[in-house]
């Protein structure tokens, strides 16, 4: 039995330090169907490196260590403490030989048999905590991978505006130089010509726009992925016009998915631990059972320090039980109730939110991929025109300023698609985090 005891000890002194979170739970291999060769390192990199992140992942071992300090609650524990004696004692008999000064070395051994499995209960409640942290530890790099794809997926749609828009204000400093010829041979007046600066002006502050919020995104990136704000240059990253999910994104999803999420998970388990407590606060009106071993050696008796006439052996056993406290049993019985009882509704609004969370991202890839699709038929009709002013030019019907209005309307429209585009993407990555990575 001892030699158990002590093997369970040991095993729990020795075993390492774990902070590292599953990386198989997170199923980070959504982020490799993407047909992109940076995005799936950039979510290995912010596993790694990211710091919010990581403090959630020690967070865990905090808890972790929490379940091995209150299990060794239930183990006896064994202490020694050396002490000097300044004593006098009457000499009742001459021959009892008792000197003033001593030295005591006490062994003390203390055990709670846990004959109510109070103990047992507390450790348990103790464990359904360290449950909790993992899950949370779960949900918050769901979060992350989710946000370092969507800033990613951000970045390069900016990557096309921005290219686009460039050929936009080029268009228009073009069309602004012909019509100042215009003006100079009488063919335009001011009016026309004023407009085309107000184009270009307008052009202009759109594309410094975007440059703005593509450099805010790569900075944000960079911070997610654990790198400093300052090395944003060193970010590759792919073309958004080649970015596509390759696999199949459900219709539909089995309740039995929803409610592995690690919210519901959480709450289930956080109901659970409630019925422990008050399962511990009822065991706290029974006695409390305590057995104390003393083995104290001395040099006031005559004989060798460690020999058995200079010891003292004692065994105490026995049982405390609490007449009065104030009511304090009472009220924390009542107070575990109370809880017990705010958490089961908790649980059950975290099912009606799982539920919607779910069937809002569905009903939102739905619609926003209808709504691609119908940009997608508006860049064909507009794809067609430019082709058609493209022939018009050619022969001589249309000026190159008309047909520059033509590239423009289409490379807008473009414009439009590639933002319909990386919405919908943005909404597979809400369903990744929805369904908590099982998708």
């Amino acid at each position: 039995m001892y030699k158990k005891v002590i093997l369970i000890v040991l095993i729990l002194l020795v075993s390492p330090v774990c902070f590292a979170v599953d990386r198989n739970d997170l199923n980070i291999e959504f982020f490799a169907r993407f047909n992109d060769d940076y995005l799936f390192q950039y979510v290995n990199e912010a596993i790694d490196n990211n710091h919010n992140a990581k403090q959630v992942t020690i967070r865990v071992e905090e808890y972790r260590q929490g379940v091995k300090s209150q299990f060794a609650k239930e183990l006896p524990s064994f202490s020694v403490a050396a002490s000097y004696l300044g004593v006098h004692v009457p000499k009742f008999n001459p021959n009892l030989q008792v000197k003033d000064n001593a030295f005591i070395l006490p062994f003390i051994a203390n055990y709670e048999p846990d004959f109510l499995l109070k103990n047992r209960d507390k450790t348990k409640s103790v464990k359904k905590t360290y449950e909790m942290s993992k899950l949370d530890e779960k949900s918050a790099y769901l979060a992350l991978l989710s946000d370092v794809a969507t800033v990613y997926t951000n970045i390069l749609q900016y990557d096309k505006l921005i290219a686009e828009q460039e050929k936009i204000v080029t268009n228009y400093n073009q069309i602004l130089k012909d019509n100042n010829k215009k003006l100079s041979r009488g063919v335009i007046n001011t009016t026309e010509l004023n407009n085309s600066k107000t184009n270009v002006e307008q052009a202009s502050i759109i594309l410094e726009n975007l440059i703005k919020q593509r450099e805010i995104l790569l900075m944000q990136f960079a911070v997610l992925i654990g790198r400093g704000s300052d090395k944003t240059s060193d970010i590759e990253r792919g073309n958004i016009d080649k970015f596509e999910y390759n696999a199949v994104i459900p219709n539909e999803v089995k309740s039995d998915v929803i409610f592995s999420r690690p919210d519901v998970n959480r709450a289930e388990i956080a109901l659970e631990k409630a019925k422990i407590d008050i399962r511990v606060a009822r065991k706290e009106f029974l006695p409390t059972f305590n057995i104390t071993g003393i083995w104290a050696f001395n040099t006031i008796a005559p004989g060798s320090f460690f020999s058995w006439e200079s010891s003292l052996a004692a065994l105490l056993a026995g049982a405390t039980q609490d007449i009065f406290a104030g009511g304090r049993k009472v009220a924390n019985l009542k107070f575990q109730k109370a809880k017990y009882e705010e958490l089961f509704e908790k649980y059950r609004q975290t099912d009606l939110e799982a539920v919607k969370e779910v069937n809002t991202s569905l009903c939102i890839i739905k619609h926003d991929t209808e709504i691609e699709n119908k940009i997608k038929e508006k860049l064909l009709s507009e794809d067609k025109n430019l082709d058609s002013a493209n022939k018009m030019l050619k022969r001589g019907v249309i000026s190159k300023t008309q047909y520059l209005k033509s590239e423009n309307l289409y490379m807008n429209q473009d414009m439009d698609l590639t933002k319909a585009k990386s919405q919908r993407l943005v909404n597979y990555y809400t369903l990744y985090k929805t369904l908590g990575g099982k998708i």
